[in-house]
Order: C-alpha cells, then sequence, then structure tokens
C-alpha cells in the first residue's frame, strides 16, 4: 500500500497537517483556494514556492508561502507581497495576511526539487547530470534517501519510457517516517514529462505539532497594510 499511495496524503493527522485548513462550504473554498495557489505560482518568479498553507476564519485568511527565496517574494519594502496581498483581498473578498516560510534546506525539500529538475530539463540540460545532482546534494544535506522517477520521451527519444534513480533508503509503509514527496511537469520541445520526487528525511517519535505555523519565529512585521515575515527555525 505504501508503494502506491502519495505519502503526504498517507501521513495527514499523523506527523503532517493539512494545507488547507477550514471547514464547510467545500465546494466554494475548494475552488477558490485553489485560484489564490494558482495565482501566487504565477505572480511570483517560478521555482522559489514551495508549498502554500492556507488557513481561514469566518472573516480572515492567512495565507503561509515556504519559499527558498524570501528577498524575492516580499520585494523591496515589502511592496512585492503587499500588491499580492491586495489582489489576494479583491479575489477572496476577505482580509488577508501573508506569512513567509524561508526553506532553509531547499535540497532537502521535494518541491524545490521537482520544480529545479524541470526548469533543467525545459533548459534542454542532460535528465542524468540534472538527476545525479539532486541526489548528491540531498545526501550531502543528511538526507536518509531520495528518489528520483522520470517519465516521458527522455532526450528526445521517439518511444516514451520511465526511469528511476535512488539513493538511501524510503519507507514508504512506515508513518513515522518523515517522507517528502511532490510531482512536477516540464514542458519540452518533445512533450511532456513527468517528475516525481521523493526525500526521506528522518523518523519522528512522539507528538508533532501540525500547524504550518509551528516552530516560526517572527523576524518582522510591516505595517497593518503589509504582510508578516517568518523565519523557520528548522525544516
Amino acid at each position: 500500500m505504501g508503494q502506491k499511495t502519495n505519502p503526504i496524503v498517507n501521513r495527514l493527522g499523523v506527523i503532517m497537517g493539512w494545507q488547507s485548513s477550514w471547514c464547510n462550504n467545500y465546494k466554494d473554498r475548494i475552488q477558490e483556494d485553489f485560484k489564490v495557489r494558482r495565482y501566487i505560482e504565477a505572480r511570483l518568479p517560478k521555482g522559489i514556492v514551495s508549498r502554500i498553507f492556507i488557513e481561514r476564519t469566518l472573516k480572515f485568511i492567512t495565507i503561509t508561502i515556504r519559499t527558498s527565496r524570501p528577498a524575492l517574494v516580499i520585494g523591496k519594502g515589502g511592496d512585492e507581497v503587499d500588491t499580492v496581498r491586495k489582489e489576494l483581498k479583491k479575489l477572496t473578498k476577505k482580509e488577508v495576511q501573508i506569512n513567509i516560510s524561508e526553506v532553509k534546506r531547499p535540497e532537502l525539500d521535494a518541491p524545490l526539487v521537482a520544480k529545479s529538475l524541470v526548469r533543467q530539463l525545459e533548459n534542454r540540460i542532460s535528465y542524468k547530470k540534472a538527476i545525479k545532482l539532486s541526489i548528491i546534494s540531498a545526501m550531502r544535506m543528511n538526507a536518509q534517501g531520495i528518489k528520483i522517477q522520470i517519465s516521458g520521451r527522455l532526450n528526445g527519444s521517439e518511444m516514451a519510457r520511465c526511469e528511476s534513480y535512488k539513493e538511501g533508503r524510503i519507507s514508504l509503509g512506515t508513518f513515522r517516517a518523515d517522507v517528502d514527496y511532490h510531482i512536477a511537469v516540464a514542458h519540452t520541445v518533445y512533450g511532456s514529462i513527468g517528475v516525481k520526487v521523493w526525500i526521506m528525511k528522518g523518523e519522528i517519535y512522539g507528538k508533532r505539532e501540525l500547524s504550518p505555523l509551528f516552530g516560526m519565529q517572527k523576524r518582522h512585521r510591516f505595517s497593518n497594510n503589509k504582510a508578516s515575515f517568518f523565519r523557520k527555525k528548522k525544516l
């Protein structure tokens, strides 16, 4: 079962929390969350956003953006993030607060690794070289294991194929195993190439706070019309 199930979904409520926290009116809120994430991904520079967490109250929305380049998200004097906040306020018709969480070790973040591979594939860099460098970087940062699967017309071959590369161990069937996972798609001149990344960081024992804001330390707060900037202690 662990080999076929999404590792993130399989650990929800155990060692991982939901990326959207709210209840009731599921249809409208799911659509709105999708629009919010799509806008943020399109607005910010490509490949720097890891995940977007959304927490809702009756009239207030808190959006936490995990990124490897917080300075690009914030902009000069907070202008960029304030523009994003105003646009999201128009989109959702609610008060919006944006928190920026810095990813200290992007080599161990599956979404950032997958997006980096996609960017390299679209720039026609050899997929084997890109995958090898990603695996080496992750293992140097003390990852217990990493697996990368790529499928499509690799190097422009006439027939699509699937290749997997693995280093270390990936315990997909162990719930306490902290396994990060992401899927991304590269659009090349030969067609679409799918990229899947699994990264195992270790095992978690005991209780763990599942809120996306847990472990964040306030670094700088703008005025009431600006967003708040948080820095992660450990990721």
